[in-house]
């Protein structure tokens, strides 16, 4: 085991590298480029719905695929048009890129990875553009738009890399009615030393993970918490008339308490992940399918605080950056119900079940127990 873990010690160590990273900051828009950034999602929104329903008429009347080189030869012929002739007022670059976001859509669909692309709202909780390099100019760390004449006020709550060039910028409104700003930058990031620590976890909803070693992380219950606030918001919210301004109101009220959740709820994961990720050499999980799980109507709304995919997505990144193995187990295996010290599979346990003893005499925690077989299983499938 000791030389299995050297090498791959040394084999992950080897992959430090130049990695594209986003950092995210609000910022603060003058009435002005609001006024301009709202057009701009608005015409994004447009041309990808144009283009979405160009697309669809030709597959399914036609029977062939629109490439992106026809979808942009379109969007000029729109330009030129009278009635669009509006689309000539906002940078060209973040129509193009939402050209280019439909057809990744499109490639995904027919690689069989994801389903048929979908309509972009006018009542859509968030609004965005993308903005490549030719798009913006970047200055001693002032950050401007094309077609606007002052830089974004950004609240620079961490530090850019030092020299880092912004390749792409991506300007976002959430229904909260805040504005960020992601920057995506070429960084180098150093793996972390080499670690003999080895872990195996196990999530769940009373315990958010638990862990080979016997410990138990916390589940803050982050919508649980705020419930009952939320609900009197939401109540508020179905008494407004429609159109009304007080509906405008209430509904803001409701998007910011939906924000403050997910902001608390990613917050813990990446402190979580982190500290996983830092502590440990290998990191073994079990591969859930959450979108069967949350068709469970009883446990939809914990599975969902839970977050566990959000959490396996964070693990899964922070250890390619940081040179440690994410092992991952078959959801079909029985970690739950096997004996982590004599391997017998024993019967059916329902959930209520929360510890049982072995017919060789040892006594489990179900979900410490359930983390070691992970552990066990994800370095025998190594």
């Amino acid at each position: 085991m000791s030389s299995m873990m050297d090498r791959s010690c040394t084999r992950l160590q080897a992959m430090g590298q130049l990695v594209k990273r986003a950092y995210k900051y609000r910022f603060y828009p003058t009435s002005v480029q609001a006024e301009q950034l709202a057009q701009t999602f608005g015409c994004v929104r447009l041309v990808y719905n144009k283009a979405l329903e160009e697309r669809t008429r030709a597959y399914q009347i036609e029977g062939r695929r629109v490439s992106y080189a026809e979808s942009s030869a379109a969007l000029t012929r729109w330009k030129r048009t009278e009635e669009l002739s509006f689309l000539n007022e906002v940078s060209c670059t973040p129509l193009q890129q939402a050209l280019r976001h439909l057809q990744a859509a499109f490639v995904n669909f027919f690689a069989g990875r994801a389903r048929y692309p979908v309509f972009k709202s006018r009542k859509k909780t968030r609004a965005s553009a993308e903005y490549t390099r030719t798009a913006f100019r970047w200055r001693r760390g002032r950050l401007t738009l094309a077609k606007m004449n002052i830089p974004l006020d950004i609240v620079w709550s961490r530090p850019l890399p030092e020299g880092a060039e912004p390749s792409t910028v991506t300007v976002s409104w959430d229904a909260a009615g805040r504005w960020f700003v992601s920057i995506l930058v070429e960084e180098e990031i150093a793996p972390l030393p080499c670690s003999r620590a080895m872990v195996g976890v196990d999530v769940g909803l009373t315990h958010l993970a638990v862990l080979s070693s016997g410990e138990k992380i916390a589940n803050p219950r982050h919508e649980r918490a705020d419930r009952r606030k939320l609900a009197k918001a939401q109540r508020a919210l179905a008494r407004t008339t429609k159109g009304s301004r007080n509906r405008v109101k209430a509904r803001l009220v409701v998007a910011r308490i939906h924000a403050r959740i997910a902001d608390r709820r990613r917050d813990h994961l990446h402190k979580v992940t982190t500290r996983l990720v830092r502590e440990n050499q290998v990191i073994a999980v079990e591969d859930l399918a959450v979108r069967n799980l949350v068709k469970n109507r009883s446990l939809a709304r914990v599975i969902s605080d839970a977050s566990w995919r959000q959490l396996r997505t964070m693990l899964a990144y922070k250890a390619s950056w940081y040179g440690r193995e994410l092992l991952v187990v078959d959801r079909w295996f029985p970690s739950s119900k096997q004996c982590s010290v004599c391997g017998v599979v024993g019967e059916s346990m329902s959930l209520g079940v929360r510890d049982w003893v072995c017919g060789c005499g040892v006594h489990h925690d179900r979900d410490v127990n359930a983390a070691r077989n992970i552990l066990a299983a994800g370095l025998a499938e190594r």
